[in-house]
């Protein structure tokens, strides 16, 4: 064999392995992790942030996630999506940038979408602007406890 067919027989083999090699990290890479979505409740918006844990405007919108989140719990629904790790989400809601905030009415229709960071404020601006009051529902306060009834004389 001269070393022109030693050199092809060793590039083709270099390749196999690599893409082996290559191969195998995909199938056993980590499964997706579960998506912050929670379970949808009739006739409360919904924002969905589809974005990335590896993106830093994703990474900046975290927080605000979380706060809004809490803030509105009962009166808006705030999920997120990896679409790294899920791609098929991304298909789905036609995400050509990421982050990308898409807005839903209580019945689920899309009111608006923005791509790329979103800060609190124009969030709750935009609910503002698409006619959806975001005030956070009181929570429930305990109730006092009834004082004994006072009777004269007994019962």
């Amino acid at each position: 064999m001269n070393n022109a067919a030693r050199i092809a027989v060793v590039v083709a083999l270099a390749t196999a392995i690599v893409s082996v090699v290559v191969l195998r990290r995909r199938n056993n890479a980590e499964p997706p992790p579960k998506a912050t979505v929670q379970q949808p409740q009739a006739g409360l918006p919904r924002l969905l942030d589809l974005g990335s844990d590896k993106c830093i405007p994703c990474q900046m919108m975290e927080p605000i996630l979380e706060e809004l989140r809490a803030e509105h719990e009962g009166t808006l629904l705030v999920d997120f999506i990896d679409v790294k790790r899920d791609p098929d989400a991304a298909k789905a809601h036609g995400v050509r940038v990421i982050p990308t905030q898409v807005f839903f009415d209580a019945a689920g229709k899309e009111l608006f979408r923005h791509e790329g960071f979103y800060s609190k404020d124009d969030i709750l601006k935009k609910w503002q602007e698409l006619g959806v009051d975001l005030k956070a529902k009181p929570k429930p306060q305990a109730k006092p406890t009834p004082a004994p009834c006072a009777t004269s004389g007994g019962l």
